[in-house]
This record gives C-alpha cells, structure tokens and sequence, in this order.
C-alpha cells in the first residue's frame, strides 16, 4: 500500500499548489473558488489514501510518527480551507497548504513500511480518539501559531484582516478544548492499558507543560487583553514546546522507559 503513497501525495501537492498560486494571484471570487475547490480535493485525496491504507493494514494507521504526520497534514489543510471559508484569510490557507505539504515532504523522504502489528496497549477503544483530538488539536494550535509568527514578523504587510489576534484566539480555545479531551481520554485509556490514569511518564510530563503553556496564554490574553505583541510571544513558545511533546520526547534519554516508545 506505502507504493500508492508517493502518487496521492503527488497528487495532492499539485492540487495545493495550483491552488496557492491561484490565490496569490487573483482576486476574482470565481478563480477563488476554483482555488478553494482544488485545495479540498488535494485534501479529500490523503483521506482517501488514509482510508484505504486502514482497510489494508486492519488497523488504525496513527501508530508511527509518519502517519501521525499524514493526519497532521489532512487537518492542516482542512483548518485553512475552512478559515479561509469563515474568515476569509488567503494568507492562513496559504501557510496551511504550505506546513500540510512540509509534512508529506517529509513523510516522502522518510518512507515508512506499514504492518499490522498492533501492541496489546493500543488494542484499545480510547485509541483513535485519543490521537484524533490530539492530531487535530495540534493542527489548530499550529494554525494559531502561524498567526503569531504572521503578527510577529510581518505586522505591516497583512491586509483585509479586522482583528488577527482575535482569530488567534478562537484559533486557541478550539483547540485547548481538543488538547484537554486528548488528556481525558489519555488518561482513561492508561487506566485501561496500565491500571494508573497519571504516571509521570515523560511523554505525558511534557504533554502536561503543553497544556499548561496554552492555558498561560488564555489567562494572559483575559488579564492583558491589549498586550498582543507578549501574547504573541507566548503563543509561539507554546508550538515550540508542542513540537518537543509530538516529536522530541523521544529522544530524549528519560524517555527510552517511557511507555510511549511505540511512538517511534
């Protein structure tokens, strides 16, 4: 099935591209619209992929980093798509498009063979959902991340928004709300599996900083709500601290016991 991979993800790319370049150089609603239309069907390309390689390998592909990235990329896509839809942000469907293709880049260079192997631990009910909400919560604070980079560093060029920090925020709070279920049902699923819900295991210490470090912004953004440069500043911190939870827990020597290494 890993041998279909490189032509969906092809595919996709030239749709996300076609549609990139047709935002960035028109401004006419009809060629907005077919630009629209061609980033969701790059985007419905990878879901039928995903969908195909589940039924092919009889298990939920979220075990490895690179289908976690596979998902990262079909959310990425569908927030801009539908920011762009609800707001009417071409920069943010842009960037999305943009970070959704780095991670099929990625998964292209670092191809991966699937197997049906399943360890007893993620033979679970609470297994899906808990990587769904938190693929998709990261998605989102990935997303909100670009608009506090956008606000950092390019203040000035942004056009036709009306209150990016506001966006910044609904952009958090959908996500914080996934990001506390993922932790819920984390829990719920390690009593299962282990017998304990909490065992400050590495990966779930640092999911917990996370956590707390989006809640600091939530809280910053009520106490100071004209603060928006410090805001900014925080929520960009937390992605780089989301990206160490996701990615650089691994490899880090305390997590070589951790229960979480079929991560890798």
């Amino acid at each position: 099935m890993w041998l279909d991979f490189p032509i969906y993800a092809s595919m996709a790319l030239i749709c996300w591209l076609a549609s990139t370049i047709l935002y960035l150089s028109s401004g006419k609603k009809l060629t907005d619209q077919l630009s629209t239309g061609l980033a969701a069907l790059g985007t419905i390309l990878l879901l039928v992929f995903v969908t195909s390689l589940w039924i092919h390998i009889q298990r939920p592909p979220m075990r490895t980093l690179g289908e976690t990235r596979l998902w990262y990329a079909i959310f990425t896509s569908a927030i801009g798509i539908g920011a762009y839809l609800r707001w009417g942000y071409k920069w943010l469907i842009c960037y999305s498009l943009s970070i959704a293709a780095l991670f099929l880049f990625i998964n292209l260079g670092h191809p991966e063979t699937y197997d049906k192997t399943l360890m007893p631990a993620l033979q679970s009910p609470w297994f899906v959902p808990h990587v769904i909400v938190y693929i998709f919560a990261y998605a989102l604070l990935g997303a909100s991340s670009l608009v506090a980079l956008q606000n950092l560093f390019f203040p000035t060029k942004i056009k036709n928004i009306k209150d990016p920090i506001q966006m910044a925020d609904n952009l958090v709070y959908l996500g914080f709300s996934f990001i506390t279920m993922g932790l819920l049902f984390g829990a719920l699923w390690a009593k299962e599996a282990w017998g304990h819900y909490w065992t400050w295991d590495p990966k779930e210490v640092w999911a917990f900083i996370t956590w707390m470090l989006y809640l600091v912004y939530i809280h910053y953004r009520f106490r100071h709500p004209l603060e928006h440069r410090k805001a900014m500043i925080v929520l960009a911190i937390s992605f780089a601290v989301l990206l160490i939870c996701w990615f650089g827990v691994s490899y880090l020597p305390s997590a070589q016991s951790s229960v979480h290494v079929y991560s890798k």
